[in-house]
């Protein structure tokens, strides 16, 4: 549930998100803010000004706040965003130890907006060679 303080940050998103679509990209923003509200980090789409599909303002401020923060202050920190973080930058704010992400619009609204990304589902098959991998992976994780 959000609180009125919650506002305050996602219209700053939301104006991030008009920054983005201003400079010619698809309109999000997002920005990262400590346990007093106080703005650590802010950025928007950028993956057509940049050429790049990863430059999702979620993701680029999850890598910012894994490498800018310790980890009890990133656990302190909530992520504002425009729009419902996608799996890609979800991952990325989990493994950066975020508390917490609002989000003004779903990504299920967003759909109702933009129906569908127009990209025909990638095949995947696996999973194959378990044993090989294992003997790479196991034990990593401890």
């Amino acid at each position: 549930m959000t609180a009125p303080e919650d506002h305050t940050l996602l219209r700053r998103a939301i104006a991030l998100a008009a920054t983005a679509r201003e400079s010619g990209n698809p309109p999000f923003g997002s920005l990262l803010a400590g346990p007093d509200g106080t703005v650590l980090a802010e950025d928007h789409n950028t993956t057509l000004t940049d050429r790049d599909i990863t430059a999702h303002p979620e993701l680029k401020l999850a890598r910012w706040a894994a490498r800018e923060l310790d980890a009890d202050t990133a656990a302190t920190t909530t992520m504002y965003t425009s729009c419902q973080p996608c799996g890609m930058c979800e991952a990325a704010i989990q493994r950066a130890g975020l508390r917490r992400v609002v989000f003004a619009l779903s990504n299920e609204q967003l759909l109702d907006i933009r129906p569908g990304s127009g990209l025909p589902p990638v095949p995947q098959d696996g999973p194959a060679l378990l044993d090989e991998v294992r003997a790479v992976v196991e034990g990593y994780y401890r």
